[in-house]
């Protein structure tokens, strides 16, 4: 897709609710838009789910959403028939007083609402929703169930082509033992948790085909004990530098950590750290962006499906390769090798260590929101204010997707190669997602 196409959907928007919807500003649509994804990941932050789950999760109902602007303006690209398996719609006739934004955001949430393990909780989200547009756009009770009726059938068919991506199969797989054998990933402190998601390379991509392909990184450095290996100096760069970190590298690595399994501990409690995922943390950056351009809010629903899409397509891919090569974490081979009592800064997720996982969603989002709002775009990241980390600067998507990577490095948590392949496995990602959207 050329710019200039995005320029025009961009135009086309604002044709579209500067005669459909008067009574509200496009800054409040946003607004209610990135409200109401939050409300997906708060949800989520309950649940703590793991990020591949989340970046589904976040997938299927921005889906929702989409679909609706989708089947509503024919110049939105229809981007399910590019998928690997095609989504076929057979949807009753849209109402002739369609709302767009309400109906989007109900879809996105009852998508959410069935989907997620406490979707239930979207209820009270979406009588709040019902509530806000009938109250600025003066919507009547008929016209709040004809768009709530229409919404609720594009989102079953949805939930229905989701059903069938294999998720539901992952409880069915025998139990994932770890590799005791030197070298490989095994569980670690303070929990010692089983691994995540070791069958998730099983569940249907969308753009992807990670059983033919997964954006195939470089061979991490072979396992070695051999103080001239390239293996030992990944290792001993990791405990060097977390020897020596700057306050301003602390706080890249406490921003950037992302990790909804943290737990933390007061005598003999567990008390769980709640943490958004890496993809949440780049759903949160792409609704700061779509409020500071002030997107049409169509064009936003687009942007943010892209990048939920992307995510759960990248998390496929990395997590393939997490249990292809199987490789040790840092915390690990540095217990073990170079210093017993040594602990990285952030918790060591329960999960291989090649590919770098925020790495590659990372850098797989930062080609999709460059491509969308611009190569040199600056923006505040305040997505981690919320859990009380001060906001960041950047001065664009790969600013931001490069800091996120090398935050692995500081946290104590991924060796170089993890963190630089990943990004490179990322960004392959994200090219691929954005060509099959031109076709």
């Amino acid at each position: 897709m050329s710019k200039s196409i995005t320029t025009i959907i961009c135009i086309l928007s604002i044709v579209h609710f500067v005669s459909a919807q008067k009574k509200v500003s496009n800054e409040w649509l946003i607004s209610d838009l990135t409200e109401n994804v939050f409300h997906l990941s708060e949800v989520m932050l309950h649940d703590v789910a793991s990020p591949p789950a989340a970046g589904r999760f976040y997938a299927y109902s921005l889906l929702g959403a989409y679909e609706v602007v989708a089947e509503s303006n024919n110049t939105f690209p229809d981007i399910s028939q590019q998928f690997h398996n095609k989504l076929k719609f057979t949807l009753p006739s849209k109402p002739a007083d369609l709302y767009l934004p309400f109906c989007a955001n109900y879809a996105m949430l009852e998508v959410g609402r069935n989907i997620m393990p406490s979707g239930f909780q979207l209820e009270a989200k979406q009588k709040e929703l019902i509530a806000k547009y009938q109250k600025k756009l003066k919507l009547s009770q008929t016209q709040i169930n004809s768009n709530k009726t229409y919404a609720e059938a594009v989102a079953m068919q949805v939930l229905a082509y989701a059903k069938s991506d294999g998720y539901n199969k992952l409880s069915t797989y025998k139990r994932y033992t770890p590799n005791k054998e030197e070298g490989h990933w095994y569980p670690t402190p303070p929990e010692y948790m089983a691994p995540v998601e070791p069958y998730w390379p099983t569940v249907r991509s969308f753009f992807t085909d990670s059983s033919k392909h997964y954006f195939n990184p470089a061979r991490p450095a072979s396992f070695s004990k051999d103080p001239q290996s390239s293996f030992y100096a990944l290792m001993k760069e990791v405990y060097d530098v977390t020897k020596t970190m700057t306050p301003e590298q602390k706080q890249i690595a406490a921003f950037w950590d992302c990790n909804p399994f943290a737990v933390s501990y007061s005598g003999h409690m567990a008390i769980g750290l709640k943490k958004i995922s890496p993809g949440g943390h780049w759903m949160g950056i792409t609704g700061i962006v779509c409020k500071q351009k002030q997107v049409p809010v169509d064009s936003a629903i687009l942007i943010h499906t892209m990048v939920a899409l992307t995510l759960h397509d990248a998390f496929i891919c990395c997590w393939k390769e997490k249990y292809t090569s199987d490789r040790i974490r840092p915390e690990t081979a540095i217990n073990k090798y170079i210093d017993p009592a040594w602990r990285p800064m952030l918790q060591t997720p329960p999960f291989p260590e090649y590919t770098s996982g925020h790495s590659v969603v990372s850098a797989a989002s930062a080609e999709i929101l460059s491509y969308f709002i611009g190569d040199s775009f600056r923006f505040t990241d305040t997505s981690e204010e919320y859990f009380g980390l001060p906001p960041r600067n950047f001065t664009s998507f790969r600013h931001a997707s490069s800091e996120a990577g090398i935050s692995r490095l500081y946290g104590g948590i991924h060796f170089r190669d993890s963190i630089e392949e990943g990004q490179k496995q990322g960004s392959k990602i994200g090219k691929f997602v954005l060509s099959k959207l031109v076709q």
